[in-house]
């Protein structure tokens, strides 16, 4: 049974206890530098949580118990526990070191591996604390560990040191006050952000400067939001009236980012320690298991059944025998009165115990430990692949969760998402539009814009000033920045010198070189002032008033400034959907029909706008803009509110189209893995054209496909939407059902259909499907949609939300079967659907590394998962498949002699086997060559299974682990077990099998059994091996030399620590018997006959296949299907060929 605990109220209780006496209200109140406001207050030092980091689960006194309580909560281990316990409070016939030993080995090898990974963790943490910081002290640096920083300290950071805690920025050495960062090891975003200090304190760059500061930080408690920041700083003067500033995300300093293109920072600490908005993030993904765990906990309790038979047969057996007055004692040893006079049935229950003692070994504990060492050695692996190594970014594949691996091999959904997945999200400038008119290719010398090119010819051109206007929008709107080097105060160096511009969107980049392709150049930001070189190489200085960021929820965002004129401007960008409905409604068509055109051409488009203010109208919103950033409480609503009011009323001036191609090998990688009876599903944000074009280029639809669309166009305008919608998915239904055949029961995708199908879906269509109107009767919308979903070949989503996302993920992954889903991203936006998925992929791309962190798997290129899913998948599956059926099968061939054996001992729970054998059979005889089985083994080349994607449809439905193949193993077990037992015991007819007249006893008769166990099972996985290598030799032959070795060993001293040496000498003289030895070569066959008699079957099967399929490619090489270009298609319009 698995304990949860409330994070949340674990987490308030932590907040508490470090707060001490402080009661945790909504915020917390900073003194920097601990100095009080003023000389007459006392001031009393609080009492926040140490900047110490702890991710270690252990410590050196709680390892022992909390280790143990963790591993004895799995039932198996609890089992063999209780069986344990039992040997050693009831007289069993066994001793409780046969279950015992096996028990501690497993134990003792998990607390390694969890001992030595948790030491890994104290290591690290060590070397976090233990790091050097410098502090200002009275005016002076003082050297500390970094976990002696408090809550108020003021740090000095220098460039390329990583900050220690979270700081709010106070003063830099750049004399503007801003300083660049990246957050790599917090979201993977290796681009520069920059971050701003609070006006007042920007000149307090000294360390005396900064030590004469009094101020007060009021900011809301520790939350794990790495974007969200709320609070002030109040800053006192001398004989002058406090003065309040605004703290945002702008001014935090998160600890685990890095300090670039700066000298040095001071800033104050304000969260520290396992309050850190990085150590807050470190909270433990939802766990995710495996469908093989599944079978394996069903196989048990199947298992288990058989062991409470065995032990209820014998039990019931021995009191049927001892019914029979002589066969219950001898003459010579009566029982004795106290014995006559225990109770029957607690004497029957002690003897079921000891029979459960007895057949306990059918229940494979070493299993358990096995599955770990091939899941976590196995997962090596997928990180040594060359193949998935990217020679761009330097890296390969990362395994963040290696309990996962054969799930890769059963995934029967796939939800990517588009941009930096499917495609480069490289942006590259293609063409704008002004005015209707539209732009691209080359400058002209005389007028700026050369020639309009294409079937716009006609349009002409835009008027100069809305030409420059735009072009200004474009040098404005925006967060760039530009690297320090490549400016000296503020200028270029070299003018024809090619810029360097940084920032946290590739779109922004892109946009900021369009327009310097246009001959507007962005020079950079100076003291709030941006400059801008212009058609004439005259610099433009335009100060920047407000700048109203990006969310997702807006799809937009603007700047507000001012010209050198004086005049205030408001420019915004955004998508067509959330710009439209704010501009004046008879501009928007002109620019509407190129947003629609780039879009089906695949291309990113934006739209542009401006508005003039008035001095009043710019007083209004500075003070509405003010209140609203010193609010501590609800601030980000009530900016969303000024925001959603400023853009209004504003006028369009244009478009533009950026290009993001597709990746590399993508279209040949969908193509693959719907081969593989995949359905692939794209889960985007884009616009529906844009995304439409995507999935023609990449292959997703086919030029044949039928699109069946449930988008805002489909609706209309109508008032009764669910109405229509009602309708729709009832056309769509009747439509697809009798195309699709009944015996396509399974969810896989169908190559016989006649016809193809892809459905298109927006985000407020879904919506209504998943949130219906309380007053609308059509609640089924939801099954209905499903099951048309689930008989498209390609489903495309796309204005989705990141919660949408994981809406569409968690609806299929929940439908009849359960069918394993998988999600590939790339974003922060994706982290949710990668969550939700039984296997999360994350794409190593350039809108940060969150997806990465937080998936199951990472890696660098959307083309790695055709690797990733149909080699390594289908190999893992493979792999672990036979190891848990093999495990089945080899325990109850060791048992089940065991339990025939009672049939001829009067059910006395006389052991058949010695305890050494007992003990070593799981441990050391068999464990091996399994092990490296399931490593190396190779059934199919890994070439083949890339270039046959359908191989992956035999393993599907967890084909190797259903109750078909289960039943196969174990009747092979039975069948083997009696074998073993009756072909020895008809050797044992004349129990002298020595020329001498020599008797041999009962564990010689054991130990022929045994020997011939060993040897079989042993062969069994040397049959069942396709690619052998050293080690799979080495482990084998290895294991049987041990064996032997170990027999003559165990049996050829007297050992000291013995009560009875019943197998002195006893393997020796069996081995020199040549009766012997033919019944363990004879015997050995004969369990093996019906497993190579197997194996022919399937060769000569598998050549006829063979023959067949290269009939087959004979014949579909005549008519192959079309290829489609690999780059974004645009066949939609005639117009568009024209380009």
């Amino acid at each position: 049974m698995e304990f949860s605990i409330n994070q949340e109220r674990l987490l308030t209780l932590w907040s508490m206890w470090c707060a001490g006496e402080e009661k945790r209200v909504g915020t917390r109140t900073v003194f920097v530098g601990h100095r009080p406001v003023s000389e007459t207050d006392a001031y009393v030092e609080q009492k926040f949580c140490d900047n110490r980091i702890i991710s270690s689960k252990y410590t050196v006194w709680n390892f022992l118990p909390k280790n143990l309580f963790e591993q004895f909560r799995r039932i198996a281990n609890f089992y063999f526990l209780i069986i344990f316990l039992v040997q050693v409070i009831v007289d069993t016939p066994t001793s409780p070191v046969t279950s015992g030993l096996p028990l501690f080995f497993v134990i003792t090898v998990t607390a390694i591996k969890q001992g030595y990974e948790d030491w890994l963790r104290h290591r690290a943490d060590r070397e976090v604390n233990k790091s050097s910081i410098f502090l200002i002290e009275n005016a002076k640096q003082v050297k500390k560990d970094s976990e002696k920083i408090k809550v108020g300290d003021i740090v000095e950071v220098k460039a390329d040191e990583t900050f220690p805690c979270d700081l709010i920025f106070l003063a830099s050495s750049n004399d503007d006050g801003t300083c660049y960062v990246t957050t790599a090891s917090l979201d993977g975003e290796s681009n520069f952000k920059t971050h701003y200090a609070v006006r007042d304190t920007t000149v307090l760059c000294t360390d005396d400067a900064i030590d004469s500061l009094t101020a007060t930080i009021e900011c809301e408690q520790p939350q794990p939001d790495l974007y969200k920041f709320v609070g002030r700083i109040n800053i006192y003067r001398h004989n002058q009236e406090p003065v309040a500033r605004s703290l945002g995300p702008e001014n935090l300093l998160l600890k685990g980012a890095t300090l670039k293109n700066t000298k040095k920072i001071y800033g104050v600490a304000v969260y520290t320690g396992m309050e850190t908005k990085m150590a807050l993030n470190y909270q433990g993904k939802s766990q995710k298991r495996s469908a093989v765990e599944k079978s394996i906990n069903a196989f048990l309790m199947v298992y288990l059944c058989i062991l409470l038979s065995k032990a209820t047969v014998c039990t019931t057996m021995k009191y049927i025998w001892q019914s029979d007055p002589f066969n219950d004692e001898p003459w010579y040893n009566q029982k004795t009165e106290k014995e006559r006079k225990t109770f029957k049935i607690l004497r029957m229950f002690t003897d079921f115990l000891s029979f459960m003692v007895l057949f306990n070994f059918i229940i494979p504990v070493s299993m358990y430990v096995t599955v770990e060492m091939q899941k976590f050695l196995g997962s090596f692996f997928i990180s040594w692949d060359k193949e998935m190594y990217d020679e761009e970014i330097r890296e390969g594949a990362l395994v963040n969760t290696s309990d996962l691996n054969e799930e890769l091999g059963q995934v029967e959904y796939v939800f990517t998402d588009k941009t930096g997945t499917l495609t480069e999200n490289s942006m590259r400038f293609i063409e704008c539009s002004i005015d209707g008119h539209k732009y691209k290719d080359g400058i002209s010398e005389v007028d700026g814009f050369c020639h309009t090119d294409g079937p716009l010819k006609y349009y002409g051109k835009a008027e100069k000033c809305r030409e420059e206007l735009f072009l200004r929008a474009l040098c404005l709107c925006h967060t760039v920045q530009i690297k320090e080097g490549d400016t000296v105060d503020g200028l270029i160096v070299n003018p024809e010198r090619r810029c360097t511009y940084i920032s946290s969107s590739p779109d922004e980049i892109a946009l900021v070189k369009g327009a310097k392709k246009y001959g507007f150049t962005f020079l950079g930001l100076e003291n709030e002032y941006m400059k801008v070189k212009n058609q004439k190489n005259e610099t433009e200085m335009y100060q920047r008033l407000h700048v109203l960021n990006f969310d997702p929820v807006r799809r937009r965002m603007s700047v507000i400034v001012r010209t050198s004129t004086g005049k205030f401007f408001l420019f915004c960008k955004g998508a067509d959907s959330s710009i439209f409905p704010r501009v004046q409604q008879d501009e928007i068509q002109q620019t509407k029909v190129h947003v629609e055109r780039n879009a089906v051409d695949g291309y990113r488009t934006l739209c542009v706008a401006f508005k003039e203010l008035t001095q009043d109208d710019y007083d209004k919103i500075d003070r509405q803009l003010g209140e609203a950033k010193m609010a501590l409480q609800d601030r980000e609503e009530k900016m969303a509110r000024i925001f959603d009011d400023i853009e209004t009323d504003m006028h369009l001036i244009g478009a533009t189209a950026v290009e993001d191609r597709l990746q590399e090998h993508a279209a040949e990688t969908i193509e693959a893995l719907q081969a593989a009876g995949m359905k692939v599903w794209v889960l985007t944000g884009d616009k529906m054209e844009t995304a439409k074009s995507t999935c023609y280029a990449s292959r997703l639809f086919q030029t044949n496909t039928e699109l069946l669309e449930l988008t805002v166009k489909t609706m209309g305008d109508s008032e009764r939407k669910e109405d229509r919608l009602h309708e729709l998915l009832l056309e769509y239904h009747k439509k697809l059902l009798p195309d699709f055949p009944k015996n396509r029961g399974n969810l896989k995708r169908s190559w016989t259909v006649s016809q193809e199908y892809g459905l298109i879906i927006d985000g407020s269509t879904l919506s209504l499907i998943l949130n219906p109107s309380q007053d609308s009767s059509s609640s089924h919308y939801r099954s209905i949609f499903l099951q048309i979903c689930l008989k498209c070949t390609a489903v495309l989503c796309c204005r989705m939300a990141p919660l949408q996302k994981a809406q569409i993920v968690r609806l299929v992954k929940n439908t009849k079967g359960n069918p394993i889903t998988l999600s590939v991203g790339d974003g922060a936006n994706d982290v949710s659907m990668i969550l939700e998925a039984h296997v999360g992929i994350g794409i190593k791309g350039k809108e940060g590394r969150q997806a990465a962190r937080n998936s199951d798997y990472a890696v660098p290129k959307f083309k790695h998962l055709r690797k990733l899913l149909l080699a390594h998948g289908h190999l893992y599956y493979v792999r672990i498949a036979h190891l848990v059926q093999y495990f089945f099968y080899k325990n109850l061939c060791f048992i089940l002699p065991q339990f025939l054996y009672q049939f001829f001992c009067g059910f006395s729970q006389q052991p058949l086997y010695d305890a050494a054998y007992l003990t070593m059979y799981n441990i050391c005889f068999t464990s091996l060559p399994i092990l490296a089985h399931s490593l190396l083994e190779q059934h199919i080349s890994i070439e083949t299974l890339m270039s046959e994607p359908r191989l992956y449809l035999k393993i599907s439905n967890n084909a190797m682990l259903q109750w078909k193949p289960f039943l196969y193993w174990t009747t092979l077990g039975a069948f083997e077990g009696l074998v073993f037992f009756f072909g020895v015991y008809f050797l044992f007819q004349n129990s002298s099998l020595e020329d001498n007249g020599k008797v041999f006893g009962n564990w010689t008769f054991g130990s022929i059994v045994f020997t011939i166990l060993v040897f079989t099972v042993t062969l069994k996985l040397a049959l069942d091996t396709r690619f052998w290598t050293w080690m799979n030799h080495f482990v084998i032959w290895g294991s049987l030399a041990f064996y032997v070795f170990f027999s003559f060993f165990w049996g050829g001293i007297i050992w000291p620590f013995l009560k009875q040496q019943r197998m002195y000498f006893v393997f020796a003289h069996m081995v020199m018997s040549l009766s012997t030895w033919l019944t363990i070569v004879l015997l050995i066959f004969i369990s093996l006959f019906p497993e190579i008699l197997l194996i022919v079957f399937k060769n000569v099967k598998r050549k006829k296949h063979q023959k067949k399929l290269s009939n087959r490619k004979e014949s579909d090489s005549l008519s192959s299907r079309p290829s489609i270009r690999p780059l974004l298609l645009r066949t939609f319009s005639d117009e568009s060929n024209v380009l």
